[in-house]
């Protein structure tokens, strides 16, 4: 993979400029409209508000999602969570059908079905071997994109029914990739997810821990409690994960001198910020950079 230039970019729909969402807005597409024309490749990018349901019924690819690298194959579906910077390399005359969904959107039906929200953890490809599996997808997805372009009675209502009959059929098929109990829920859930929200606007500030849990109504030990109780770690490494996401994303996806990424960060000294890296991960940023665009 080619380095690209000094932005990521984010988009609303790929292409399109960023803009307003509605809370429960949802948009399905062919998936060759957008990749036939750019010869079946879609750049690296990110949507900050919209989660992706890929199904592909023929043919297949490659999705590159942050650092990893999943396999598209007939019939799978694959999920990208917001936020997440991904790109595709498909087969020609792949066939399928891309359906986004607002956060705020999925967010709603998480706090009537918290199974959910497991499901968008993180980037998986789920191949659907079974026969009915496979229908209610391809039914799902054919049904929806109709409900959408209809203004029959119980517009809303129907396409709410399509998309959960998509997500239960998806949650039930993933049950043996994610053996893990959900995590409870209850307010030290309410906690780490308000907690991940703020790091998410303070990650390249060095806030202070007092800070987040100030704004969260928490003292520190609380947070604390609810980040090991929860995520299974504190919550200071929960913010040095965060960096050094984006740290990964800045070295895979831009050109951008390793100097540049520590000030972009909030580094004060380059230096420093190589150990941090090194430390996180291993590998030096300059060593991570080169394995991966050679591998």
């Amino acid at each position: 993979m080619s380095l690209q230039s000094n932005v990521i970019p984010s988009f609303f729909l790929y292409g399109e400029a960023p803009r307003r969402i509605d809370d429960r807005f949802l948009h399905i597409e062919d998936l060759d409209y957008r990749s036939r024309p750019s010869d079946w490749r879609i750049a690296a990018h990110s949507h900050r508000d919209l989660h992706h349901l890929i199904h592909v019924s023929a043919g297949g690819g490659t999705a590159t999602v942050d650092e990893r690298t999943l396999p598209m194959e007939p019939t799978c579906l694959l999920l990208i969570p917001a936020g997440r910077v991904h790109g595709f390399a498909f087969l020609p005359e792949t066939s399928g059908r891309v359906l986004t969904v607002a956060d705020s959107f999925l967010r709603e039906l998480i706090r009537r079905e918290p199974g959910f929200e497991r499901l968008f953890a993180n980037p998986i490809s789920l191949t659907l071997p079974e026969e009915p599996a496979v229908c209610r997808i391809a039914c799902g997805f054919a049904q929806l994109s109709r409900e959408l372009v209809w203004q029959a009675p119980a517009h809303a209502s129907a396409v709410e029914a399509e998309l959960l009959t998509i997500l239960v059929t998806r949650l039930r098929r993933a049950h043996e990739q994610l053996p893990d109990k959900p995590a409870p829920p209850g307010p030290r859930r309410e906690v780490v997810a308000r907690f991940r929200a703020a790091i998410e606007q303070s990650y390249r500030t060095d806030r202070p821990l007092e800070a987040y849990a100030n704004g969260l109504g928490v003292t520190v030990a609380q947070l604390r409690a609810a980040c090991l109780s929860i995520a299974g770690s504190p919550p200071r490494r929960l913010i040095q994960e965060r960096i050094a996401l984006e740290a990964k994303r800045l070295l895979l996806y831009t050109n951008m001198a390793i100097a540049e990424i520590a000030y972009a960060l909030g580094f004060d000294d380059p230096a420093y910020f190589s150990r941090f890296f090194t430390e996180q991960t291993g590998l030096s940023p300059r060593a991570f950079r080169t394995t991966r665009h050679e591998a």
